[in-house]
């Protein structure tokens, strides 16, 4: 009976989680990964990922795009224009909400993800001073499923990818990361690039000790929240 409870389980447990699975950039849709059955030849933007079961460290590797390394398409978008992502499904309300660029200075077919150029354009975390609360840009996923963010301005063309993130934060002292990226060909006259100190690695953008990723909302004590990493590049 426990054994027969525990399949029954597995399916609802794996639900529980979510990933970006389309995207809305320049008025065009663009469909994403579904997640768990993975498509060969798949003719879309996002760089493909094997589950949305959750990251439990920020060093993992899987941290820089879920464990998707490659993606065939681009999607074009003009400095200052706004990219959506969207989620099937979402059910935590307590974490931040980050949104990182990264430059690949080339070819998307030799841009992994691995060097420190990374930068946040995008975040929310905690509005307010109750940890253990709904005002959390987590909580706008599970409220909207989606998420709007604007490319700098300034930023200069080229390739690049973006990476979404939520961290989930509901358990104590228990992170739980779920990033996902896509491929975009910036347009636009800009020349600027982020400085050094906007610059990180994913994986290890901060230490897994960070206040702002080991965190008890319920018995902490904390009454303000500061987002992991740099802070955000606006152009």
């Amino acid at each position: 009976m426990r054994s027969n409870l525990a399949l029954f389980l597995a399916p609802a447990m794996v639900a529980a989680h979510g990933a970006v699975t389309s995207y809305e950039i320049g008025g065009k849709t663009y469909e994403g990964y579904q997640g768990f059955s993975p498509v060969a030849g798949a003719q879309i933007i996002q760089r493909q990922w094997p589950d949305y079961n959750p990251i439990m460290t920020v060093t993992d590797p899987k941290m820089t795009c879920n464990g998707g390394t490659s993606a065939p398409l681009a999607a074009e978008v003009a400095a200052g224009g706004t990219v959506t992502a969207f989620w099937k499904q979402w059910t935590h309300a307590q974490g931040p909400v980050m949104v990182w660029m990264y430059s690949c200075d080339g070819e998307f077919t030799a841009c992994d993800g691995k060097s420190k150029k990374w930068f946040k354009i995008d975040e929310k975390g905690l509005t307010g001073s109750v940890l253990n609360s709904e005002n959390w840009g987590t909580a706008d996923i599970l409220k909207n499923l989606k998420w709007t963010s604007t490319i700098p301005k300034s930023l200069k063309p080229g390739n690049y990818l973006i990476r979404h993130e939520l961290l989930a934060l509901h358990q104590a002292n228990t992170p739980q990361f779920y990033p996902e990226c896509a491929q975009l060909k910036v347009t636009g006259s800009g020349t600027a690039t982020p400085p050094a100190s906007a610059l990180t690695s994913i994986p290890a953008y901060a230490a897994q000790s960070d206040p702002g990723i080991m965190v008890d909302i319920y018995q902490g004590g904390g009454t303000s929240y500061k987002t992991p990493g740099p802070a955000v590049w606006t152009g």
